[in-house]
């Protein structure tokens, strides 16, 4: 069981670099709080599912497989493109009534894929690992963002002189900023009482949704195309940064909270 463990550390390790969505340290940071956060029967039922890994170690293996072409159909299950600076009425509407598989409907599956106890061992833990990743990619606000533009990965912008674009530049490049480990990060965001902590948590997923929304409406309306960014970037948005991983990781926790009772 060890050497196992080993092999698909070595495996995980020298997968980073074809990853994204709040790139590798993001989704850790998420699962990381989440698993601070599991009440004693998640806990139980999770060891069942995946034994003693912890959430963190799965939290990018559904941008690992994207390198696999029979996963290529789940690619859109990352994202939701809608348009700019809507109402909350309205954007919950729209959310709701988009065509095929989306980040939305697959959360809302995978929830119950997890759940089910009549489902396959195999494709319960699936379902659990797309499910720790995608709860990230949905507080990851150019997730939520716009189809124009790709949510972002076709606004070229630079950082500190280096081309890159606005989604990497919220991918990856703004928590690399921050030069915490994973566990560190976590720690330093994991300081919210009890109460925020509950009405981070209480409220719905389309509310969730909403506030990615409202986020990324904020970025595109300070991030120009060409944009040199540099320290004063960092500085107008770690907030919302530091708010985004810290609810992901809450809400995950919720969720599995809530799916193993």
């Amino acid at each position: 069981m060890r050497l196992k463990y080993l092999f698909f550390c070595i495996i995980f390790v020298f997968s980073v670099e074809t990853v994204s969505a709040w790139g590798v340290t993001g989704h850790r940071v998420v699962a990381e709080i989440a698993q601070r956060h599991l009440n004693s029967k998640a806990r139980k039922e999770l060891k069942k599912l995946i034994g003693e890994v912890p959430l963190a170690f799965w939290a990018n293996w559904a941008d690992f497989i994207k390198s696999d072409t029979s996963w290529r159909f789940a690619g859109k299950w990352h994202y939701v493109d809608l348009p700019a600076h809507m109402a909350k009425d309205d954007f919950i509407r729209d959310l709701k009534a988009l065509p095929g598989e989306n980040l939305y409907t697959q959360i809302l599956t995978l929830q119950a894929q997890v759940k089910d106890e009549n489902l396959p061992l195999d494709k319960k833990q699936t379902a659990l690992k797309f499910l720790i990743h995608l709860v990230g990619d949905l507080h990851q606000p150019l997730h939520v963002g716009r189809d124009e533009d790709q949510g972002g990965n076709k606004i070229q912008v630079t950082w500190f002189g280096k081309p890159t674009n606005l989604h990497v530049i919220w991918d990856e490049t703004l928590i690399d900023f921050q030069q915490w480990s994973y566990t560190e990060y976590a720690t330093v965001l994991n300081v919210a009482d009890k109460t925020q902590v509950e009405q981070w948590q209480n409220s719905s997923l389309e509310d969730w949704f909403y506030e990615s929304h409202v986020v990324s409406d904020k970025i595109y309306d300070n991030t120009a195309p060409d944009s040199k960014l540099r320290y004063e970037y960092n500085y107008m948005f770690v907030q919302d940064l530091n708010n985004q991983l810290l609810k992901g990781g809450l809400r995950l926790a919720k969720i599995l909270n809530e799916i193993f009772g």
